[in-house]
C-alpha cells in the first residue's frame, strides 16, 4: 500500500495495463488516495482460460472488475459511478454534478470509447484482421469524438467544471497511452485537457499504475 493512501484491504482490482479500461477505474482510485489489490488478467487469453478466481467475479468475463467490501462491480464506467458514489469525490459531491457525470460516462461509452480503443486494438494487437475499410470507419469516428471533445473542453479545464471527475479519466484513458501515432495539434483545448490531467496530484501511467 502506498504511505497516506487509505485501507484498500477489501477491494481488489483485476485488469490488465494495456486495457485503457482498466486504467480508468486504477487511476480514479490513484487521484483519490484509495488503495486496492491488483490482480492482473492475461486478457490475450481465451476468456474462459483466465483463471477461476477472475471467473467468479466476472459477470461479463470481461476485464475490469472491482470488488469492494465482497460486492463484484463489472463494466468501467459503471465502476466509475460507484467510486464517485461512495466517497462523494471526482463528480460525486452532489446528485446535481454525478448527473452531469453519469450523461458523460454514457456519452464516452457509445463514442471515444468505442472509436479509440477499437482502433488501438486492431493496430497494436490484431494487425491484419480487419478489413481497411473498418480502420477508416473507426478513424473518422474517433476524429468526430476529439474534435467533439475539443469543443466542450474550450474555455473550461474539464469537462464538468474546474475540477476533475470520472468523466474526464473515462474519456482520456485511452487518449493517455500515446501509443499509435496520433497528432493531436488540431484540437488545443483537448490538449491542454490531457496536460492538465498529467499534472494532478497522484496521477501516474497506465504502465506504471498497473505493473503488477
Amino acid at each position: 500500500m502506498v504511505p497516506g493512501e487509505e485501507s484498500g484491504e477489501n477491494m481488489i482490482l483485476y485488469g490488465h495495463p494495456e486495457s485503457g479500461h482498466t486504467y480508468k477505474v486504477a487511476l480514479s482510485l490513484k487521484l483519490i488516495a484509495q488503495a486496492f489489490d491488483y490482480h492482473w488478467v492475461d486478457v490475450f487469453a481465451p476468456r474462459d482460460q483466465r483463471g477461476p478466481e477472475f471467473q467468479r467475479v466476472s459477470r461479463f468475463g470481461e476485464i475490469p472488475v472491482l470488488v469492494d467490501d465482497g460486492i463484484n462491480y463489472v463494466q468501467s464506467n459503471a465502476i466509475l459511478l460507484h467510486i464517485a458514489g461512495k466517497y462523494g469525490r471526482l463528480g460525486g459531491e452532489t446528485p446535481e454534478r454525478l448527473a452531469q457525470v453519469r450523461e458523460r460516462l454514457f456519452w464516452e461509452a457509445n463514442r471515444v470509447g468505442m472509436s479509440l480503443p477499437n482502433l488501438r486494438h486492431y493496430l497494436r494487437f490484431a494487425a491484419g484482421t480487419v478489413p481497411a475499410g473498418v480502420l477508416d470507419c473507426l478513424r473518422v469516428r474517433m476524429l468526430a469524438d476529439f474534435a467533439a471533445l475539443d469543443r466542450d473542453l474550450t474555455g473550461q479545464r474539464f469537462l464538468v467544471g474546474a475540477e476533475v471527475t470520472v468523466a474526464d479519466i473515462s474519456c482520456v484513458a485511452y487518449l493517455l497511452y500515446e501509443d499509435i501515432g496520433l497528432d493531436l495539434s488540431q484540437w488545443p483545448a483537448l490538449h491542454g485537457w490531457m496536460l492538465r490531467i498529467r499534472a494532478l496530484a497522484g496521477w501516474q501511467d497506465a504502465a506504471t499504475l498497473l505493473s503488477g
